[in-house]
């Protein structure tokens, strides 16, 4: 089970993960290898589950990380251009913007500006070349409206679940491009949609899941 992936290191995480197929593209393992999930975690970092981070926020467990990054790894070559909605710790927007290098760019955004704050300080902290470079862009804003002023991107990450198809995220979306969201209120699944050249959308669904929702600022610091 995914869940047995916990491990002692970073590194002993990552090879659990991979051992266990859940991340295989070298890419992505060198990526996760790269970035130290205790530099945004505080609690159980290699544990491999949600933690909570605050705000009614949780960093997801690594298995869904890994997943997410290796269904969006054909959109996260050098270079490209990606955006992740409930950035939250800032951690995978971290590894995005490994995959993407530095002549690419990665934008989180997140409601939360405590959180963006926490995750900006955090990445100035351990990986102060991504911030300066601008490979790594940081914002408060409702992610369901996606973040235009830099769009449209080669992949757009999901961390909380859409109730229905994104229509605003999708428009942001290149063609061809690739979007991994969970979708549903009580029922949800990670869906991928991929954009064509043509902008025709094809949509498969990949695993039921449970996520937060993708809700108000106000709704979700009460919770």
């Amino acid at each position: 089970m995914s869940w047995r992936c916990s491990g002692r290191t970073n590194d002993e995480l990552i090879d659990n993960l991979a051992n266990r197929k859940i991340i295989s593209s070298e890419r992505v393992v060198s990526a996760m290898r790269s970035v130290d999930r205790a530099h945004f975690s505080p609690h159980s970092p290699y544990e491999d589950a949600p933690q909570y981070i605050g705000y009614g926020a949780t960093i997801s467990a690594p298995h869904m990380h890994g997943y997410a990054l290796e269904g969006l790894c054909d959109t996260l070559r050098p270079g490209m251009h990606a955006l992740d909605v409930g950035s939250g710790s800032g951690y995978l927007t971290a590894c995005m913007a490994a995959m993407v290098g530095q002549h690419g760019k990665v934008v989180g955004i997140d409601h939360i500006s405590e959180l963006v704050k926490e995750s900006q300080t955090a990445l100035s902290r351990h990986y102060p070349e991504w911030i300066s470079s601008g490979c790594i862009r940081m914002v408060t804003g409702d992610g369901r409206d996606g973040y235009p002023p830099d769009a449209p991107y080669d992949c757009i990450h999901v961390g909380a679940a859409s109730p229905k198809r994104p229509e605003k995220l999708l428009a942001q979306l290149k063609a061809p491009g690739r979007m991994f969201v969970p979708v549903g209120k009580y029922s949800q699944q990670i869906v991928v949609y991929d954009k064509d050249s043509n902008g025709n959308i094809v949509q498969k669904d990949l695993m039921g899941v449970a996520y937060v929702p993708l809700t108000d600022e106000d709704k979700q610091r009460v919770e």
